[in-house]
């Protein structure tokens, strides 16, 4: 006989909101965590194994308390929910969820998703430098420009910097049409879907003609210091040892420098060491340095994304368990 946790809301209107059209919450719920649910009123029967009906009691409850405090329930919190529980029992949902890292136009409230991606925006907000290393859809170069755009917002910068390798695939800059501008323009055109997303459209070109938002490659950072700013290098895997010193090495007085990249995804030539991964080596223990390391648990994008990375993880793994060890050179 399945095990029965069995809850009381005292709130009817709550309830209904989280129950969801039709108890499609609740079926979106019991899905995730694979439980029975069953409701009467404000009453919830929760019916499966012990420790899936507990979490999926626990995952009610801290909705419920996202509920009372005033957010709109909907299947992106259900969802989410039931993930962080299910990754960490202990997590605290209400602390991830509701920490507002900006307000974007029209009424989008930007807040972390995972655990993962909560760790993250603490460990920008207590260090001067910090390295987001992880997969694509984790959101490391999304939640860096929030908090950017958030500290320009709020006068702690004077201006965000965004800027990226042009390295993409082994292409060469050289056999593309057009001057160095329009040469590099499609590398920078995630940095500006990004901002486009957060900011209206009126304040991104008054900004980027005053020079409070630049955009640019990271060849253009050199010679320079960087004061009062909020930077961002992104894709910084495709990043050689002696540009991420040359980059580094501009940090001026009040700035702060977000660094992201996936260190599986290094697309310089053969026997390139990447930037980033050097870095990171020689760095993680130097005071005001961070390192944030996602996993597939903090993809964000389409569910199917987050299962491609973990089976691209253990095939990785697995060849390197069976590759065959090397003779020594005589």
């Amino acid at each position: 006989m399945a095990h029965a946790e069995i809850l009381e809301l005292e709130d009817e209107g709550i309830a209904r909101q989280l129950y969801g059209h039709r108890d499609e919450y609740l079926r979106l719920l019991g899905s995730e965590l694979t439980v029975d649910i069953h409701v009467r009123g404000t009453r919830i029967r929760i019916e499966g194994d012990p420790l899936d009906s507990a979490l999926a009691r626990d995952a009610l409850l801290q909705l419920y308390r996202l509920a009372e405090q005033g957010r709109s329930i909907r299947s992106e919190d259900v969802v989410r929910t039931a993930q962080m529980l299910r990754d960490e029992p202990d997590a605290d949902v209400e602390s991830v969820l509701m920490d507002t890292v900006l307000k974007a136009p029209l009424g989008k409230t930007i807040t972390p998703k995972t655990i993962g991606q909560k760790r993250y925006i603490e460990c920008i907000r207590g260090h001067d430098i910090v390295f987001g290393i992880g997969p694509a859809g984790t959101g490391k170069t999304y939640l860096a420009m929030a908090m950017a755009i958030a500290s320009l917002n709020t006068r702690r910068v004077q201006r965000i910097i965004l800027t990226r390798p042009a390295v993409e695939a082994g292409e060469k800059l050289g056999f593309l049409p057009g001057d160095l501008a329009e040469k590099v323009s499609p590398y920078l055109r995630p940095l500006h879907d990004a901002l486009n997303e957060m900011m209206d459209y009126d304040r991104i070109v008054q900004f980027t003609e005053r020079g409070i938002i630049e955009v640019a490659p990271l060849a253009f950072m050199r010679g320079r210091t960087l004061n009062d700013a909020f930077v961002i290098l992104d894709e910084a895997q495709n990043a050689t040892r002696e540009q991420m010193k040359m980059f580094l090495t501009r940090l001026g007085f009040g700035s702060r420098t977000v660094i992201t990249g996936d260190v599986t995804q290094v697309d310089l030539a053969r026997k390139t060491d990447s930037g980033l991964d050097h870095a990171v080596r020689i760095l993680h223990q130097e005071k005001g340095v961070g390192v944030h390391r996602f996993s597939e648990r903090d993809v964000v994008r389409h569910p199917l994304v987050r299962r491609i990375i973990a089976a691209y993880e253990r095939d990785d793994a697995e060849r390197e368990a069976t590759a065959a060890p090397q003779e020594p050179r005589t």
